[in-house]
Formats: C-alpha cells, sequence, structure tokens
C-alpha cells in the first residue's frame, strides 16, 4: 500500500514538472509570437497611425523602427514631437498631427497646415521612459543614413568617439553600404576609436586561456590600430589613446601609445599657435578698422578727436536700426548698413569739423576738451533714442559657424571674414588717398598745409572731407564690432584708447603704419593674454608703446614732409 501510495506521488510530481515546463516554454516563446505578429501589422503609414493610437508601447516601438528602416520623410519630426509631447492623433481616424499651438497643426501623412476645429478631438501620443530611451537612441543615429551627404557626414562626424553598442552598430551598418570615400573614412575613424577602447578595457580585464593563445594578434592589431589613430590628428582619437595608455601592460604597446600622444601633443602645439596667430590677427582688424579713421584726421589735421570712439558706437548703431527694419533680412541688413554707417557717421563728422574744430585748429587742447564734450553728447543723445540698455545684433548666416582645417584646428567664419573686411576697407582707402584729387590734396596739405594753400588748394573744404571720410571709416568699424561685441552707449570708450595706441605706434598720417602697428598689437596681446591676464596683457601693451615712443617719438612710419621736418 506505501509502495503504491509512493508511485502516485511520484508520478503526479513528474506529470507536474512536464507541465510547468511546456509553460516556461510557452511564455518564452510568446514574446517571439507577438512580436513577429506585430512586425507584420506595420507595413504602411496608416499602420503606423494605428500603432500610435494605441496603448500598447511595443507596438509604438515597432510603428518607430519601420520609419527608421523605410527612411520615411517625416521620421525625424515624429521623434522630435513624440519627445516633445506634440504629436497627437484623431480619435476617430486615427490621422497623426504635429501641434503647433491650440488651434492649428500639421497633417503628418500629407504635410499640410489643418486647423483644430474641435482640440478635443485630439489626444497626444503618451510614451514611457523605455521608449524615450529608445527614440533618443534612434534619433542620435538616424542621420547617419540620410539621404543628404553633408547631414551623413555631420552626423558620423559629431558620433565619433562615442562608444555606445547602439550607435557603434549603426556606423557598422551604414559604413558596408556608404557609397562616399570621405563619409567612409570618416567612419572607419569612428569604429577604429571604438575598437581601442574596446581593446583597452580588454586589456585591463582577466583574460582566458583562449584569449592569451591570440594574444600575438591582438598585439599586433592595437599597434596598427594605434598608428592609424596616431595619424588621424583628431581630438576623440587623442582622448582614446590617453585612455589605453595607463591601462597598456605590454611594453611595446605602452612605448607605441606613448609616441602617439607625444606626436599628438607637438601638432597641438602647433595649432595652438596657429590659433593664436589667428586671434590676433582679427584682434589686429578690429584695432586697425578703429584707428585708420583716426590716422586720417589726426594726420592731417592735427585734432585729437576724443569723440571718434562714438562715432564707431553711430556705425554700430546703424546696423542694429537696418536689422530692426528688416528682421527677416539679416544678410542684407548687415551688407545695407556699411555704406549707411560710412554715410551716417561722415555727416555727423562734417558737421562736428564745421560748428566746432574748425575754430580750434592750432590748439590742441582745446579740441580734445571740445571733442570730449562731443562725445559726452552723442553717448545721451544714444541713450535717450535707444536706452542704456545694449543692444544684440543678429549675426547673418553666412558670418556663423566653423572653418574646419583639420580636425583639430577649426577658424571661426565671422573673425575670418572680419580680417577680409579689414584688407578690403584697406585697399579701398588707400586707392582713395594714392588715385583721388581728393586723396592728392589730403596729402599735400598733411605735409605742408601753407604750401598747399598757396597752390590754390582749398584747405578749408578739404579739412571737411577728410573728417567726414575719416569718421565715415569709424562708422563703417562700428559694423564690423557689431557682429563681435554688443550694441551700447559705452562701447566705443573701449576702443579710442586702443585707437590712438595704434596711430601713435604706426607713425601719424601714415597707413601702412596704422595697418602694421594694428595686427602687431593684436598678436602681441593674444600672445600675452594666456600667462598675464587680458588686463595685464593690455598693460604690458601700454608700458612697451610708451618706452617705444622714447627711442622713436615719430612711430615706426614717421610722415614725411616739409612741415614735419620743420
Amino acid at each position: 500500500m506505501t509502495k503504491q501510495l509512493l508511485s502516485g506521488l511520484l508520478t503526479l510530481l513528474q506529470t507536474s514538472i512536464t507541465c510547468v515546463r511546456q509553460l516556461l516554454i510557452l511564455l518564452l516563446c510568446l514574446p517571439v509570437v507577438v512580436s513577429t505578429a506585430y512586425a507584420s501589422s506595420v507595413n504602411s503609414f496608416t499602420d503606423v497611425e494605428s500603432s500610435f493610437a494605441q496603448r500598447n508601447f511595443e507596438r509604438k516601438a515597432e510603428a518607430i523602427e519601420w520609419l527608421i528602416a523605410q527612411h520615411h520623410p517625416q521620421t525625424k519630426t515624429i521623434l522630435d514631437g513624440l519627445l516633445n509631447r506634440a504629436i497627437a492623433y484623431q480619435k476617430h481616424t486615427h490621422a497623426l498631427v504635429l501641434l503647433q499651438d491650440n488651434q492649428n497643426a500639421l497633417l503628418l501623412s500629407s504635410n499640410k497646415p489643418v486647423t483644430l476645429d474641435n482640440p478635443r478631438d485630439y489626444k497626444k501620443v503618451a510614451i514611457n521612459n523605455a521608449l524615450r530611451t529608445v527614440i533618443q537612441r534612434r534619433l542620435s543615429t538616424l542621420d547617419v543614413s540620410s539621404t543628404d551627404l553633408s547631414v551623413r557626414l555631420a552626423a558620423v562626424k559629431a558620433l565619433t568617439g562615442n562608444t555606445e553598442p547602439d550607435i557603434i552598430e549603426a556606423l557598422r551598418l551604414q559604413q558596408s553600404q556608404e557609397t562616399s570615400p570621405e563619409i567612409k573614412a570618416a567612419i572607419t575613424l569612428a569604429l577604429d576609436i571604438a575598437r581601442l577602447g574596446q581593446l583597452s578595457q580588454a586589456a585591463d580585464s582577466e583574460a582566458d586561456d583562449n584569449q592569451r593563445g591570440g594574444a600575438a594578434d591582438s598585439k599586433a592589431s592595437q599597434l596598427a590600430l594605434i598608428q592609424s589613430l596616431s595619424d588621424a590628428a583628431h581630438p576623440a582619437a587623442q582622448r582614446a589613446l590617453a585612455q589605453a595608455e595607463p591601462v597598456a601592460k605590454d611594453p611595446d604597446i605602452h612605448s607605441a601609445l606613448t609616441r602617439a600622444l607625444s606626436a599628438y601633443e607637438q601638432r597641438q602645439r602647433v595649432y595652438n599657435g596657429v590659433e593664436t596667430l589667428y586671434f590676433g590677427l582679427s584682434m589686429g582688424s578690429v584695432l586697425v578698422l578703429a584707428g585708420i579713421g583716426l590716422a586720417i584726421t589726426f594726420g592731417v589735421m592735427g585734432v585729437i578727436n576724443m569723440a571718434h570712439g562714438e562715432l564707431i558706437m553711430l556705425g554700430a548703431y546703424t546696423t542694429y536700426v537696418l536689422q530692426q527694419l528688416m528682421p527677416q533680412h539679416t544678410a542684407l541688413a548687415l551688407l545695407l548698413a556699411i555704406p549707411a554707417a560710412f554715410v551716417v557717421s561722415g555727416l555727423v563728422g562734417v558737421a562736428i569739423e564745421r560748428s566746432v574744430i574748425r575754430f580750434l585748429y592750432g590748439r590742441p587742447l582745446e579740441t580734445l576738451l571740445a571733442t570730449f564734450g562731443i562725445s559726452l553728447i552723442l553717448q545721451q543723445a544714444v541713450r535717450s533714442i535707444f536706452s542704456p540698455l545694449n543692444r544684440s545684433v543678429t549675426t547673418p548666416d553666412f558670418m556663423s559657424g566653423m572653418l574646419e582645417i583639420t580636425p583639430m584646428l577649426s577658424l571661426t567664419w565671422n573673425r575670418l571674414i572680419i580680417i577680409g573686411f579689414c584688407i578690403l576697407i584697406f585697399t579701398l582707402l588707400l586707392l582713395v588717398l594714392k588715385k583721388t584729387s581728393l586723396g592728392l590734396q589730403v596729402r599735400a596739405v598733411s605735409q605742408n598745409r601753407g604750401m598747399a594753400r598757396a597752390m590754390g588748394v582749398r584747405s578749408e573744404w578739404v579739412d571737411a572731407m577728410t573728417f567726414g571720410l575719416g569718421s565715415g571709416v569709424a562708422g563703417i568699424a562700428g559694423v564690423a564690432l557689431s557682429q563681435l561685441t554688443n550694441v551700447g552707449p559705452n562701447m566705443g570708450q573701449s576702443y579710442i584708447i586702443d585707437s590712438f595706441m595704434v596711430v601713435v605706434f604706426g607713425g601719424v598720417g601714415n597707413l601702412w603704419g596704422t595697418l602694421v602697428a594694428g595686427l602687431s598689437l593684436g598678436i602681441f596681446n593674444k600672445i600675452l593674454e594666456p600667462w598675464a591676464g587680458a588686463v595685464l596683457a593690455k598693460i604690458l601693451v601700454l608700458v612697451f608703446i610708451i618706452l617705444f615712443i622714447q627711442k622713436r617719438p615719430r612711430g615706426l612710419f614717421p610722415q614725411r614732409g616739409r612741415a614735419v621736418e620743420g
């Protein structure tokens, strides 16, 4: 009896175990079956709309994968909208819309605007944290497979250095079908950086016997990889090499990493020098633009014009006003601001010369005080019209962004354009003074005013036109400065001292001296800034100019003429 009972219990236990095993197999297979059913059910954009209208997040994930796989034109818009809670569906038709406000939306199936007559008929698509993570990862790799070459290249460069598995897998997939050699090389670099990180992690962990058997291949592979990344000259490659060096146990690999990092540091020093020179030239160009107008008025007329900074300020405000009048055309407004600023500041300069300065020739201290008073009047006038607050001028698209020379050296477009603009203005001004009758008379008056009058030159007219020309160039300098700093009533005071330093250092009245002095002081200042600081660098530059003037009182390029020599 006892044996029969035990036998029955054993049979019952075996049957129970078999049932539990079958139940577990069924549960394990259920997600695969459901996933297959979902995958086969999303075959069109209509299915996508239907999926987003459901509460099943797995179904929504399948819809997202279908959009990405099909390269649907609305994919990025939909994914961004899902993250920002801006995608809704019509309750009856399940049509997806991108919400713009309470009354307007964009119908995603046709990309046409629609009016939400009854907002209650629409419901926002809900996502959970897991789906949000999936969307963020898909967005980061979406542009890698874009049909636009520039978008693909920018996406690959942005992902270089990222070692997340999803991103690496997306790059590998794109590499197998990429046709552009440039993009393919960028993808190879990104994968090599990730591969070095994986090899360094493997070197830092315990290896089993099988891995030890392949050590020679791993070593050769790492050495080739290190050399490839050393030649790439990319910041992300440098970071990967720096992370791999401390964990490298093999002496040969450690030595190769050290040599690669040393080569990178040497290249970086060269690029830093080029960057410092570039920033110095851009700052020097600003100083040239600010000082070249003062060089004309100070050199020809001997007037210490303390209102020169305010004339620069007027040019900057002219740019601001034109952009306010043409808010949709910032580039055109900036181009029109160049002649407009020249006219505005030039007319103000002529008015200052005719009303005040012409009565004070030969009395430099009185002209200094008078022009200082004029500068205060101009500042207060601007405060009354535009308020004391700084104004921001929009930088047009063609001056935004960077010019990439190498992955380790990029130059900003706005500074590069200002350097070219400075050279253009300097060349035009030189042609005016060398090739026109006004320029001939200006040079005659600057060298010997009495002799020029005796030869029939109307010196008063020359003085007015010269002051207007110098003031107009100051206005053009204001247009350039508006792209580097905020426009405000006090902006001119920041450049008046620098302008006088440029003029005195280069030689009063000499345009070439102004150019050389401005660029030299800009470079000298940027070389000193890293270790002395901005304020101390300016002080050291000022001390240098004072000592230089003690040895050469007439500057680098002294003006020649009987009046000067006498």
